[in-house]
Order: C-alpha cells, then structure tokens, then sequence
C-alpha cells in the first residue's frame, strides 16, 4: 500500500492509501499459465474485506473509503482517463437495449415476462435524469470506481476503518451518483440480489443513512448543489438500470450475466425491480435523510 499527500482543490490536503502495483519480472510470469495477463499488487497485512452481513458501522465506514476515493480525485485531469466500458452507466442506452431485446425477442421469452416489461417502460421516464445532467453541466463529470460494492474496501482488521479502495479495473468518468447509488443499491438490500422470495426484499434507510453519513462527510466539499439533491434518486436509478440490465440479457438468451439455474437473469431482475419499487415509497424519507446530513 501506498501513502500519498494528495491535493484537494487549492485549499486543503488528505493522506490517502493506494494499492502499489508490482512490474512484472518476466512476461512467461504475466501470462502463465493460462495466456492472461494479471494484474498484481502488493500484499497489504492487517486488513480484511466484507463479503455479507455489513452492519450499519461497517457501510458508514465504507461510505468514508468511497467519498475519499471519490473527493481526493477530485482535481484529476479527467481527459486522461479510458473509457474502460462504454455507456456502463448510461441508463438510456441501457432503455435502449431492453427495447431491441423485446423487439427481437431472440429466446422467444417475451410472452412470459410481459408484467416486467411494462413496468422497466414505465419507469424509463427518469432514466435520463443524470445523463441529462451531465450533458447540461449540472451535474460535473468526475472520476469514478464504477463498482462500489462494500467487499471493494479493504479494512482495519482492528477498528474496521476503510483503508483503502481496491478492484480498480473500472475507474473512469462518470457521476459521483453513480457510485453513491451502486454502492446502496447493494448495501442498504435486505436480501440477496437474486433472492426469489420477494417478501424478503425491502430497503433499508438505517443502512442508507450510516453510508451516505460517512460518503457526504467526505464529499461535502466537493459535491454540487444538484448532486446533494439527487443522493436518494440516484439509489432508485441504479437499481432499475441494473434490472434492466437483467431482463434484457434474459430476453437475449442469457449471453452476459453468468446465471446458476432456470430464470436466473428474470429472478434478478425481479428482485431489483422490488427493490425499485419500495426505494420510491421511501424517496421522500431518504431525502429528508440528505437534507439533514449536507446542512
């Protein structure tokens, strides 16, 4: 792990922790022995990830490892990036690609699932909110992780704090929404993401609050008024386009998710569309819960 004083603007300054990348010695060693090449970093001791079970303390804390990601690159020269994968976060051409899998129906599953379709449609009306946004320059491009899934984090095997963000395959632009609303998407679910008992799946605002209490703590001085207001949208947002993205790889046949059993990719979307639905009973209180914390 690497410790850098990292500029933040030009007022202040934060200690940040990095994963140190290893050169590869030999190139047989980077491709061996399955003719890939692997990316390898420095073992970092005392620390340890968060498969399942995170308590509200330990997405407050991972709330603080994302904004910190988020908030030390802030002044990053942003037209130096890749775009790793194009549009993964555009939910737009995400609505898109559903239609011309109902149009196609390839796998011929159209007829089965016609509930779910008309919902994904229906609800297509904010799909563009924070494109929109960044088109318009309401809502600033910023670098992003991209995949903020709490066992991303590595922590303090002794306090729990977050000590460094990991898994950095898909760091490019983006929104900051974008990595607020993934990271609750998955935290703040009572359920796993595919499970099939839908009475099981609810949203969890005490979860939200600890996350969004430690990510706002470190963004408040970087975010935007407009990014402060769409905090709550934006769990909504990326829950439905991963659900989308869930029923239109199952009218595709199954092409792109790995899935386990039968119907794997319609339980998933299923369950995000659940969780879709209580998010949006819950906006007004999850907002409420914003408001309080960038006072």
């Amino acid at each position: 792990m690497v410790s850098k004083r990292v500029s933040i603007g030009k007022s202040s300054s934060i200690l940040v922790n990095l994963p140190k990348p290893l050169p590869a010695l030999y190139i047989s060693f980077a491709l061996a022995p399955f003719s890939i090449v692997f990316r390898l970093y420095k073992f970092i001791s005392g620390t340890k990830t968060i498969e399942n079970g995170a308590n509200a303390k330990d997405m407050y804390n991972a709330g603080k490892g994302f904004g910190k990601f988020t908030k030390m690159l802030d002044d990053f020269p942003i037209g130096t990036l890749f775009e790793t994968i194009k549009d993964f976060h555009n939910t737009p051409k995400r609505v898109e690609a559903l239609n011309e899998a109902i149009k196609n129906d390839i796998a011929g599953r159209r007829r089965y699932i016609e509930k779910e379709i008309d919902f994904a449609i229906e609800n297509s009306k904010f799909a563009s909110t924070v494109t929109d946004g960044l088109a318009g320059g309401e809502i600033p491009l910023r670098v992003t992780h991209n995949d903020t899934k709490i066992n991303n984090i590595l922590f303090d095997e002794q306090n729990g704090e977050a000590l460094c963000v990991i898994d950095l395959d898909t760091v490019m632009l983006g929104s900051m929404l974008y990595d607020f609303g993934d990271a609750l998407r998955i935290g703040a679910s009572t359920a796993a993401e595919d499970e099939t008992d839908l009475s099981r799946v609810h949203f969890d605002e005490t979860i939200f609050k600890a996350f969004a209490k430690g990510y706002i703590g470190e963004v408040k001085d970087v975010m935007t008024k407009r990014e402060a207001e769409l905090f709550a949208f934006s769990v909504k947002l990326m829950t439905y386009e991963c659900g989308i993205r869930f029923l239109t790889d199952y009218l595709n046949g199954d092409t792109y998710f790995k899935i386990h059993r039968e119907n794997h990719n319609l339980d998933r979307a299923r369950n995000q569309f659940r969780l879709v639905e209580e998010i949006t009973k819950k906006e007004d209180i999850l907002g409420g819960i914003v408001k309080e914390l960038v006072k």
